[in-house]
């Protein structure tokens, strides 16, 4: 393999490629646009929010590779292996990224393993810059190096959190009585260091958005409570919060088949059931949560801009 000479991470930071790329006759930006989907707790539905971004945006015309450092679960790989299975099954030609999957070292030495890791992952990017628009990455529930390596690369930082305070320690200490920010958690420190050596490397801004994810559809104190955190934080360390995806059992059964929310149109629904209600109000959760992280490769690189976007959620008000 030919190694780029705009490798995108150097000593802890990433660095802009100046070259443009082509795919498909469709021009694309400086260097891929990097969707990190993040954070150091599992089942907070992070691979299910990196696959149905991944789809979204395939569907609207835009190329998309997936990097997995989760070579222990890879729950993100195992999707789309699932998805080309149910392909190949079920006779359909539904948009497939390109994917690549990042091992960790096994060396002992702490300093060659990330050596070892850091041109791994490098290699992984550079496997898919010259092809696609946006490279998605799925981290380990986990603070590995591959992970610290990824979130420093990231443009779109995507932390899903349950809408929950145990989750919301992840991102702060808050005080039991006054449910006030008395501190950032070890995660949120890390995030501020990735943002550190980003900006000293390249001058690049980290968009670091948290998911409420599985929101109840009950109000509760609770809710009202994580909510005031939520916007607490947002001041003080600089990330924004959105509505992620809701609790539905729809997501699980879609894992099984490798689909997603946009392809059930395609599939006449699960199992040829048709689409429910609730699997339009999960679509249109999701076409919010797209809009939400405000990704400018969305208009830069689909066809007609945002008409693109239009055209992918649009049978949702004829169902």
């Amino acid at each position: 393999m030919t190694a780029s000479p705009h490798p995108p991470v150097h000593a802890g930071g990433a660095e802009s490629q100046t070259s443009a790329k082509s795919s498909a006759g469709r021009t694309v930006g400086a260097r891929p646009h990097v969707i990190v989907l993040g954070n150091e707790k599992g089942g907070s539905g992070k691979s299910t929010t990196a696959m149905h971004i991944v789809v979204s945006l395939l569907r609207e015309g835009i190329p998309v590779g997936t990097i997995d450092l989760d070579s222990r679960q890879k729950s993100l790989t195992r999707y789309l292996e699932n998805r080309t299975a149910y392909m190949a099954r079920q006779g359909l030609d539904m948009p497939m990224p390109s994917v690549e999957v990042v091992q960790r070292s096994a060396l002992r030495n702490a300093d060659q393993a990330e050596a070892e890791e850091k041109r791994r992952f490098e290699e992984a990017y550079e496997r898919l810059a010259g092809d696609v628009a946006v490279i998605v990455v799925d981290c380990p529930g986990s603070d590995t190096f591959l992970s610290r390596l990824a979130h420093t690369a990231a443009d779109t930082l995507v932390t899903p959190v349950n809408d929950s305070f145990v989750d919301l320690d992840l991102l702060a200490r808050v005080d039991a009585k006054s449910h006030t920010v008395s501190g950032p958690s070890l995660y949120a420190e890390m995030v501020w260091k990735a943002r550190q050596r980003r900006s000293l490397a390249d001058g690049g801004h980290i968009d670091w958005v948290v998911l409420r994810n599985r929101v109840g559809a009950l109000h509760a104190k609770n809710k009202g409570r994580v909510q005031r955190v939520l916007a607490e934080l947002s001041r003080r360390i600089g990330m924004r919060f959105v509505s992620g995806l809701g609790e539905r059992v729809i997501y699980r059964e879609l894992f099984l088949r490798g689909l997603t929310l946009l392809d059930l149109k395609d599939t006449g629904g699960l199992d040829g059931r048709g689409l429910t209600l609730s699997h339009v109000a999960a679509r249109q959760e999701l076409r919010a949560l797209m809009d939400a992280l405000n990704l400018p490769v969305r208009q830069r690189s689909a066809p007609q801009g945002s008409h693109a976007a239009q055209a992918v959620f649009s049978d949702l008000e004829q169902e």
